[in-house]
């Protein structure tokens, strides 16, 4: 468990990493008017440089995948109900996004930015737990009808 959990941290990091990137790329694309634009002016003026609001923001990236990562455990975690282990796994998420999110300025620096941000983050989240639900359910049925042919093949 503990090399699985190392392995997700891990793989994670690097995941964290390229979404990361692959997100700057994108808004690059709609909004950079041909520019890219690696992080917001607003962390660049804290860090006090380009290179070093990117490298914060590049290892923050890093950092949010690694949690999503060793957080994707508790989806294994059997003894728990899926109640539980979303509840689980949205506060802990939460936890690590919101604080990053804040550093890096992705969102506004007031109360009204950070309910804003949480409240595309949940959005986010609830969309892509729909997706994987149905997407779980779908499986399961197919699994099933599956047992049901070979057990009628069986009793044949």
């Amino acid at each position: 468990m503990k090399k699985k959990i190392f392995f997700r941290i891990l793989s994670g990091f690097f995941i964290g990493l390229s979404i990361g990137y692959l997100i700057t790329i994108i808004l690059s694309l709609i909004w950079g008017k041909g520019y890219y634009s690696p992080c917001v002016p607003e962390l660049i003026g804290i860090t006090g440089s380009e290179i070093k609001a990117v490298l914060l923001q590049a290892f923050l990236c890093g950092i949010l995948g690694s949690g999503f990562g060793a957080c994707s455990i508790i989806w294994e975690i059997e003894k728990w109900g899926i109640v539980k282990q979303t509840g689980i796994y949205f506060l802990i998420t939460s936890v690590i996004m919101m604080p990053i999110a804040y550093i890096t300025y992705w969102m506004e620096h007031s109360i009204k930015g950070m309910i804003s941000y949480f409240g595309m983050f949940a959005l986010i989240f609830a969309a892509i737990w729909v997706a994987q639900y149905i997407k779980a359910k779908h499986n399961v049925k197919r699994m099933n009808k599956v047992l049901s042919e070979r057990r009628q093949k069986e009793n044949e």
